[in-house]
């Protein structure tokens, strides 16, 4: 170890110029070396010599200016009375401060760590680390996280031959979000991290494909590494297939069957809550009778997922609304307590039940009402599944209506199964939400669904690092997902965003220090990301590596296909038959 030498050695000819101003966080650097300034640009690496010869502070360069100032020349003419002032340049660089490296701690070499201990004095040298010097300072970055916890993202813009290395402890344990327009290369990232899972025994992650974009993932023909399942479509009622999963009417709770079934604007709206929790809960605890469970009888809620027969329950409801009373006096009847009042709770249940496209919900399989049902499902979902841990769950064809309902009942049901799991046996699990804007809008736009939904993510987001639980959000529109969600996440892998309102979300959720990083946002590469966030020592532009298997998200051709590709006929007849049928199994 002693003979590992110093990764940054300065000559004179590196001194770019001393320090002129110093606030919490950032550096005014008077330049100097004017050949220097030349090459320097936004997001460049300074060196600033710290309180001992060991150890320099380092700089993320912000901004660069000259500004020009009369002055006296530097040879004063010999004999004129008058003297012409000549413009003389000020040089001036601002960096942001982000970490110190130290050449020799204690037994360790060339060591990085986020933060300054200290801060730069006025006259301290500064030097650019370029060439040789930024080739081993780069590759001292995640040289000390053990080989167990490298994810390995790409190779450094301002140097490709050194990895990018994040550490993958602390990029899925704290939440993290891959933020792009469309085109940037954003589902590419996202295959390329589940790739990386995928080397490791035992990953579990459940990815909201909301596309059907990540399935080749899962294609064996392509040598693929996930499992997939797809929620059931009409075209699945009859004979589903052993890749089809159904989310039974009982595994929602109270509050999410409401948000789809009650108009609040309804004036019966309370009577029609009032029986159907009623009602739900008495078929419930019928169920436990029947199922010989006493002891889940005592303390069951009617949020509790224990199966019921629907069809039960609309006899139930109808019951209520047709029912008379009999007068006090007991000569007659008269109106029934609950008559008439639930014609319009019946009216909106019947059309979620009449449509196919609530299959998935509404018309599950008779085996879907066993109470075993629900245990070896969630086995499927969570478990090793033989060396298949990454599951793909391909929402594409659930209505959109629903869709918010759907993401946030199945995630509030995933994070309750690792809630109440025995601690000792508990594994991390981290659930992928892509098209996060989708089913995750901000609070004050979304409407009764969706903030049903928004509850359950925004509770994983909040609580979900204690039970070994978390998100990694994937949206083109970060403006438009919930800013708690957002505000929670630690990491961010951010590819080329071009919309300023895009850019100001994730200006405001960074360290003031930094926030002029995102200047460059707009100016990415297809593929090249800014990662920041605790899993990462230095914010960094990278150019991340491309996944083998590619995500059916490439950006079409557009000028080239109307050059040589006519329109199918026969496809857009095939097509015609799949909207009828709201299957892509037909014709």
């Amino acid at each position: 170890m002693n003979d590992v030498p110093a990764a940054l050695q300065f000559e004179k000819e590196d001194l770019l110029g001393k320090v002129v101003s110093v606030d919490t966080s950032r550096v005014t650097i008077d330049v100097s070396n004017s050949v220097l300034l030349t090459r320097i640009g936004i997001g460049n690496l300074i060196a600033i010599r710290g309180s001992t010869e060991r150890e320099f502070l380092i700089a993320i360069t912000e901004r660069v200016t000259r500004s020009l100032r009369d002055d006296l020349p530097t040879e004063l003419p010999i004999g004129e009375e008058d003297i012409l002032l000549e413009a003389v340049p000020t040089d001036l660089v601002r960096g942001a401060l982000v970490g110190t490296f130290r050449t020799v701690d204690g037994e360790k070499k060339n060591t990085f760590k986020r933060g300054a201990d200290s801060f730069p004095q006025i006259d301290r040298e500064c030097y650019v680390i370029e060439a040789g010097n930024l080739q081993r300072f780069m590759s001292t970055l995640g040289a000390e996280y053990p080989e167990n916890e490298r994810l390995k993202l790409g190779s450094f813009v301002a140097d490709r031959t050194a990895d990018a290395i994040a550490s993958g402890d602390k990029f899925f344990q704290r939440h993290a979000a891959i933020l792009g327009s469309t085109g940037s290369g954003k589902s590419y990232a996202v295959a390329l991290i589940l790739e990386r899972a995928s080397k490791l025994k035992y990953p579990n992650i459940l990815v909201f494909d909301m596309h059907g974009e990540y399935a080749p993932l899962a294609d064996p023909a392509k040598k693929g590494f996930a499992t997939r399942v797809r929620i059931a479509g009409p075209g699945d009622l009859e004979k589903p297939s052993d890749d089809v999963l159904f989310l039974p009417y009982w595994l929602l709770n109270r509050d999410e069957m409401l948000s789809m079934i009650v108009d609040r604007s309804d004036q019966n709206a309370p009577n029609q809550a009032s029986r159907f929790t009623h009602h739900v809960r008495s078929l419930k605890e019928q169920t436990l009778k029947v199922e010989n469970q006493l002891e889940v009888a005592k303390t069951f809620t009617v949020d509790s997922p224990i199966p019921y027969s629907i069809d039960d329950l609309v006899k139930l409801l109808e019951k209520d609304n047709t029912d008379k009373a009999m007068r006090a006096d007991g000569k007659g009847e008269k109106v029934g307590e609950w008559e008439g009042k639930l014609t319009r709770f019946l009216s909106r249940l019947d059309t979620k039940l009449s449509d196919r496209r609530y299959g998935f919900m509404f018309s599950p399989p008779a085996q879907a009402l066993s109470y075993d049902w629900l245990a070896s499902q969630l086995v499927r979902l969570l478990g090793a599944n033989g060396g298949h841990g990454i599951k793909i769950i391909d929402f594409s064809e659930v209505p959109s209506d629903v869709l918010p309902v759907v993401t946030g009942t199945l995630a509030r049901l995933l994070y309750d199964i690792q809630f109440w799991m025995v601690q000792e046996r508990r594994t991390p699990v981290t659930l992928l939400c892509d098209e996060a804007h989708l089913y995750l809008p901000v609070r004050d736009d979304a409407d009764a669904v969706q903030r049903q939904a928004l509850g359950a993510f925004e509770r994983i987001a909040k609580e979900g690092r204690k039970y070994g639980f978390s998100l990694l959000v994937v949206s083109q529109r970060p403006s438009d997902v919930s800013k708690t969600i957002l505000s929670q996440c630690n990491n961010f892998l951010s590819l080329r965003l071009t919309n300023e309102t895009d850019q100001g979300v994730i200006k405001r959720l960074m360290p003031d220090s930094l926030s002029g990083l995102t200047s460059i946002l707009p100016l990415l590469d297809t593929g090249e990301a800014l990662m920041l966030g605790d899993a990462v020592l230095l914010p960094s532009r990278i150019k991340l590596d491309m996944p083998a298997i590619a995500p059916d998200s490439a950006t079409r051709d557009f000028w080239r296909e109307w050059g040589s590709q006519a329109p199918s006929e026969d496809a857009i007849r095939q097509a015609v038959e799949r909207l009828r049928s709201q299957t892509r199994a037909a014709g």
